[in-house]
């Protein structure tokens, strides 16, 4: 495999690398217990991006996107992350909402929720996991009644990141019982400002209040924010997923090769870089970080061929997620007490953070439960 860029590749490079150090935030704005300064402060990085072309990057031209291929925006993505820019506050709607919308939408759908979406005016969230339905989608009871020309939804969703900035949710629901629980359900677009929708906060091990809770109590959503066909909702929920991990799973290749980086400067920086059992601990990680990245390489020649991520997204989510967790662990176990006290030397808040990383998009057991079945053909666990 050629690993090597090409001209034109290059050239994009580093157009994108030039325009990040003139225009990277010097701080991301005010701090996260701000929370309404920083999501405007997110808002209005996101919108520069967009002007200058740097969102959307694979969409269509007709709908506010650059019309460009994968590997420009996996380029893209790697120079944010060397750059270490603050991500686009629309983070759903982009790596989820806005790719679904495109494959499953009508035309008026397409002109109406992409441009806002891209902007940042409007922010997305996604309505998937339930309090007894987290790890088995199949089995969500959040209803949706016909009303003839509406649906009236009804029911409760958990989990939600940026629900409580959002104006869009992308919430699966049961229109119907079918024997088969994967049909019978309808994929709405509902909006967050309507009548009946209440959000919750949960706030996590770090203090942080990024996920929440939303109840559903006869909340009007018209026919016309049906995403594809009524009744064949889990189609779309699945081509939803597949963008979750396969636009994440790259974007998190590179993220280990740099965390990886870090930790071996973090145990110079200790004075322990000369302990065999920490050389081999960082040499161990440095190595899972570069098969990652080769894994994630194998990811991009898939998409390239197809158009759409399949599931060797599910390979690199669970491998960062997991290796992750590790070197977080590893950092402050390097440091000892010390690293329990004050900010743990920058590594504390990542430490409790990373707890997330193998349940957020997919928990470590559903992914396994994936790559058996849909990569390696296995039979299906029940």
């Amino acid at each position: 495999m050629d690993f090597d860029l090409s001209e034109s590749e290059k050239t994009f490079r580093d157009e994108v690398r030039a325009w990040l150090k003139a225009n990277v935030p010097r701080k991301d704005g005010p701090s996260e217990s701000d929370m309404k300064a920083f999501v405007e402060s997110r808002r209005a990085w996101q919108r520069k991006l967009y002007e200058a072309g740097y969102v959307g990057i694979t969409w269509p031209k007709e709908y506010g996107g650059r019309g460009e291929g994968f590997m420009q925006q996996l380029i893209f993505n790697d120079e944010m992350i060397q750059a270490k820019a603050p991500e686009p506050i629309n983070v759903i709607g982009l790596g989820m909402g806005g790719p679904v919308v495109i494959s499953h939408g009508t035309e008026e759908q397409k002109k109406r929720y992409l441009p806002p979406l891209l902007s940042a005016e409007e922010i997305w969230c996604q309505g998937f996991s339930e309090p007894n339905a987290g790890s088995d989608l199949s089995g969500l009871q959040t209803r949706a009644e016909d009303k003839g020309d509406h649906y009236l939804v009804n029911g409760q969703k958990v989990w939600t990141t940026l629900a409580h900035v959002a104006k869009w949710c992308m919430l699966v629901t049961r229109e119907r019982k079918e024997a088969n629980p994967r049909e019978g359900l309808t994929y709405l677009l509902v909006d967050m400002e309507s009548p009946g929708v209440e959000v919750r906060p949960l706030v996590q091990i770090t203090g942080d209040a990024e996920f929440n809770e939303i109840f559903f109590k006869d909340v009007k959503v018209p026919k016309s924010q049906i995403l594809g066909e009524a009744g064949n909702g889990w189609a779309v929920a699945m081509t939803t997923l597949l963008h979750e991990r396969g636009t994440l799973g790259m974007a998190l290749a590179t993220r280990a090769q740099i965390t990886a980086a870090e930790l071996a400067e973090h145990a110079r920086k200790l004075g322990r870089g000369a302990d065999p059992l920490i050389r081999q601990t960082v040499a161990q990680y440095t190595i899972e970080a570069r098969a990652l990245q080769l894994n994630g390489y194998r990811a991009v020649t898939a998409v390239k061929r197809s158009g759409i991520p399949g599931p060797e997204g599910s390979i690199l989510k669970l491998m960062w997620s997991e290796l992750n967790q590790r070197m977080a662990e590893a950092a402050v176990d390097m440091a000892g007490p010390a690293g329990q006290v004050g900010d743990g030397d920058g590594w504390l808040y990542q430490f409790l953070r990373s707890r997330a990383n193998t349940i957020e998009a997919g928990s470590s057991e559903v992914l396994r439960n994936i790559l058996a079945e849909r990569v390696l053909g296995l039979p299906r666990s029940r």
